[in-house]
């Protein structure tokens, strides 16, 4: 089903030369032809009956296999992250999963260190249980050529941005090295969205998400998507997604195709937000350093503008707060408009202690090494004013510094 054209009427553009925020609106969504709907129904149907044994009515048989919303939002995805095919599963974490099972014993995977913590605990507790062994790099466009095992080496992981540090890596070096020894490069497209960077653009294999954040970006569906080109990787992968069976309901699918009409606006400005944020934090005397592409002081900003919509640095953001673990815990206490919790990518703003909540599986030492320390704090900008944003983050900035200095009798 993947890969169906919006018919050009009127001389209009062709679906392959139209920008993304018709295609967004438009990919995947055809009008329903037999009442005309412009919103596709939702089919809620488990199982689709047969005219003879073996002889579906349409072109389902159970919804497991397929379903019409499922095919509809994978059309969409595959259109946006210019791919071939898409394929969704019922949260990031089994997107990782799936792609991970796809590997035979004995295989080894090449991964940046600073990865989600999901996904760092997928490697190391459960791909090692069937026999894929990860190695982590902190520096992987310097050791990828020598971290790699002939014959052994099957894929290379990575997040860019990293999570929660926004560590960025150049995509197309990595893709060359890589490919030299017929190794796949898998990036994981989460933090940025498809509005923001599309990896396989620049030479990756699979582009994964996290549809629950950003895609879906309203913080009610539990859904992962993985977009390819390869034929073999369609049958492989969809083989894996059918037996293993991982897949979102009838339901979500229509939840996160809806969410994704409107993502370029949404990511536009948690942008927007996020860089008035970042710029504001890197101003303060209370902040140790701030982490953000959109800026220039970012380490990787180069990477940024060659790989990202117009230089674009997404809605997250980390920074270290002065006073350590406690001045972390104080802000994230005192913010108001922003939410303690977990997650991102909503037009709800967000903050947390990755050290202590979504990073705490990882061993300290390793956390560490990785950047995430414990005054680490780790803020999703949502599509709120800027203004309030601000005043938020500045007026919580204050209140867990200043509580800190007291608490240690520095007042």
């Amino acid at each position: 089903m993947v890969g169906t054209e919006i018919p050009a009427q009127n001389g209009a553009s062709t679906p392959q030369d139209r920008r993304f925020g018709t295609l967004a609106v438009h990919a995947g969504a055809p009008h329903d032809p037999t009442t005309g709907a412009v919103i596709a129904p939702i089919s809620l149907s488990t199982t689709f009956a047969q005219t003879s044994v073996g002889n579906p009515v349409g072109l389902y048989e159970y919804t497991r296999s397929s379903n019409p919303n499922r095919d509809h939002f994978e059309q969409a995805i595959a259109a946006l992250e210019h791919a071939k095919y898409a394929l969704a599963f019922s949260s990031g974490s089994a997107t990782t999963a799936v792609i991970l099972q796809s590997l035979a014993a004995g295989s080894h995977v090449v991964s940046v260190s600073d990865v989600y913590g999901g996904t760092h605990r997928y490697f190391t507790k459960v791909a090692s249980a069937h026999g894929v062994h990860v190695t982590f790099s902190p520096c992987i466009e310097l050791d990828v050529e020598e971290l790699i095992r002939p014959n052994e080496t099957k894929l290379v992981w990575i997040e860019s941005p990293s999570n929660p540090t926004l560590g960025l890596v150049d995509i197309e070096k990595i893709a060359a090295v890589a490919h030299r020894h017929g190794i796949l490069v898998v990036v994981d497209n989460t933090f940025l969205s498809p509005y923001v960077q599309n990896p396989l653009d620049h030479g990756a294999d699979i582009v994964v998400h996290s549809v629950t954040k950003y895609i879906n970006g309203h913080s009610d569906v539990l859904m992962g998507v993985a977009a390819f080109s390869s034929d073999s990787l369609k049958e492989r992968l969809g083989f894996l997604q059918n037996a293993i069976g991982a897949v979102p309901s009838p339901f979500d699918c229509w939840l996160a195709h809806r969410g994704l009409k409107t993502l370029h606006l949404r990511a536009r400005e948690a942008t927007t937000n996020a860089t008035a944020v970042a710029k504001a934090l890197e101003a303060s005397p209370h902040v140790i350093s701030v982490n953000y592409p959109g800026i220039d002081s970012h380490p990787h900003r180069a990477i940024a503008i060659k790989q990202h919509r117009q230089g674009m640095g997404g809605g997250m953001l980390s920074f270290r707060i002065k006073g350590g673990q406690e001045a972390a815990h104080l802000f994230c206490k005192h913010t108001k408009v922003f939410t303690l919790a977990e997650s991102l990518g909503g037009v709800e703003s967000l903050c947390e202690v990755p050290s202590s909540m979504t990073h705490a599986g990882i061993p300290k030492d390793q956390r560490e090494a990785a950047g995430v320390f414990d005054d680490l704090v780790r803020m999703s900008c949502g599509v709120e004013d800027a203004e309030d944003l601000l005043a938020d983050t500045l007026q919580a900035l204050e209140k867990a510094v200043a509580a800190t200095k007291v608490g240690n009798g520095t007042a």
